[in-house]
């Protein structure tokens, strides 16, 4: 299992939900769709992080209904550290 740490995310410009804005996650040199990461760390072949004001906290799957959706652990319920990464190139 590889441990990658999540720089930049890409927005769906369409969406104000925040459990739904999140299209892809990227770090250095990769860039993966937000599907693609989810059945990574649900098949346990990839862990993701991120760090932020000192602190490491990882990137787990989340449920909203009926949605699965990227978040990290310190968020509560809100994906809001991933959300104030920068935009992927």
């Amino acid at each position: 299992m590889s441990r990658r740490q999540v720089t930049c995310i890409t927005k769906r410009g369409s969406h104000y939900d925040a459990h739904e804005r999140i299209s892809a996650i990227g770090g250095s040199k990769w860039k993966m769709s937000e599907n693609d990461a989810i059945k990574a760390i649900e098949e346990g072949k990839e862990e993701f992080y991120v760090s932020a004001g000192g602190r490491t906290v990882d990137v787990v799957v989340a449920k909203h209904g009926l949605r699965k959706y990227l978040k990290t652990t310190a968020d509560g319920y809100s994906p809001d550290n991933l959300l104030a990464l920068d935009e992927c190139p």
